[in-house]
């Protein structure tokens, strides 16, 4: 992905019906040192860090980069949608030189299953529509995650391959906007 112009980043908070899309501050420290070390969340991304770790080596407004939007919900940080450059090194892209933007998002436990990722990845989407007209979106996930599949499928993301990466078969998919 080529940078997007400076003034489009960071956006105005994003309103859904129940959540707020926006950029991080040092409030979220205490919700992005729970998400990462969280078993139940590292059973997805290869394994939660010690929590101890993360105290200290995480900064005091983590996650500050283009893409990365903090998940709120009722004044709290539930999770995180990032936009992020595939790396051409990686496996799975839909353009030989690689470098598509791809989506990627956790969210906390106590928030699975309440359509939170649903919504909120919806109004990222929405938004890098409108910044970013016609350009496609791609994701990948592990094949045994019927949950994050199902949430790629509801948000438009179309299957283009399965392969194997980080020891597990991936899903691979892309979006493309209407």
């Amino acid at each position: 992905m080529t940078e997007l112009a400076t003034d489009a980043w960071p956006p105005a908070p994003i309103r859904t019906g129940r959540l707020v899309l926006r950029q991080t501050e040092a409030r979220d420290r205490p919700a992005f040192v729970e998400l990462f070390s969280s078993p139940e969340v590292g059973a997805h991304i290869g394994g939660a860090r010690p929590r101890e770790e993360l105290e200290r080596a995480m900064p005091e407004v983590p996650g500050r980069r283009f893409g990365a939007f903090a998940v709120e919900l009722d004044g709290a940080m539930i999770g995180v949608i990032t936009l992020d450059p595939r790396d051409p090194e990686r496996l799975g892209h839909i353009r030989p030189e690689g470098g598509e933007t791809e989506l990627g998002y956790l969210f906390l436990p106590r928030a699975w299953g309440q359509g939170f990722a649903s919504e909120a990845c919806a109004a990222v989407l929405d938004w890098f529509a409108g910044v970013r007209p016609g350009e496609p979106v791609v994701l990948s996930t592990q094949a045994v995650h019927a949950s994050s599949i199902r949430v790629a499928t509801k948000l438009g993301f179309t299957e283009v391959e399965r392969f194997e990466d980080y020891g597990a078969e991936q899903w691979f998919a892309v979006w493309t906007p209407a």
